[in-house]
């Protein structure tokens, strides 16, 4: 399995596993696996102490990209796709809990 970022020109983030479709030595496409969209929501925390609010907490969840679609395998067109990228660690485990049907959701603080 090749777990991959994909920034699609829509703006969403998918993770899932991604296969190029190649034809005559020339990619036509790519076939996601099982996508996922990434939501990702910075959290804060107020204090009553006249301290400014404490940032860098993020809520990553994860949410089928086509929720209503049947097939588990999507093509995609390349000139959707701005770029492809690994995932951090923490986003690969998080796609493979979640497609083996586990958890969905983690909170983790930027470094």
């Amino acid at each position: 399995m090749s777990i991959k970022l994909a920034l699609l020109k829509s703006g969403e983030t998918i993770v899932s596993d991604v296969k190029e479709l190649v034809s005559d030595d020339k990619v036509c496409g790519y076939l996601f696996t099982k996508p996922q969209v990434i939501e990702v929501r910075r959290s804060f925390m107020l204090l009553e102490e006249p301290e400014q609010p404490k940032s860098g907490d993020l809520e990553v969840s994860l949410t089928s990209w086509i929720v209503l679609a049947k097939d588990e395998k999507i093509p995609v067109s390349p000139d959707w796709i701005v770029t492809i990228l690994d995932p951090i660690e923490t986003i690969e485990k998080m796609y493979e809990e979640k497609v083996n049907g586990k958890s969905s959701e983690v909170s983790f603080t930027e470094s």
